[in-house]
């Protein structure tokens, strides 16, 4: 199984599924399960205890937060031609890899 491409910190944009189209970040990178948490993609409401802290505030009740989307779904934006494209990899001056854009050549 070859390694994911993305990684936390990239803006990508989700190209299936019901937020198709929708850009974001990844928030974390799951890559033993291929997934990946992109902020304002898949929203779900989670429903969890109510707490009340040392202070008296309440915490808890319906919370809506972001549910992991396969990798599959998501393709990087390239910060230079600012259009998702596939992402492939070539060696530096010091033969350290770096991840370039398909579509433009220039390094994300």
């Amino acid at each position: 199984m070859a390694g994911m491409k993305v990684r936390k910190g990239d803006k990508v944009r989700v190209i299936s599924g019901k937020d198709r189209g929708l850009e974001g970040r990844v928030i974390q990178a799951m890559p033993t399960a291929d997934k990946v948490l992109v902020e304002g993609a898949n929203r779900v409401k989670r429903h969890t205890k109510v707490t009340s802290s040392a202070r008296g505030s309440q915490q808890g009740g319906i919370v809506t937060q972001e549910a992991p989307v396969h990798v599959s779904n998501v393709m990087v934006v390239c910060p230079s031609c600012s259009k998702p494209s596939r992402l492939g990899s070539s060696k530096d001056e010091a033969g350290r890899s770096k991840r370039v854009c398909r579509r433009c050549g220039a390094e994300v």
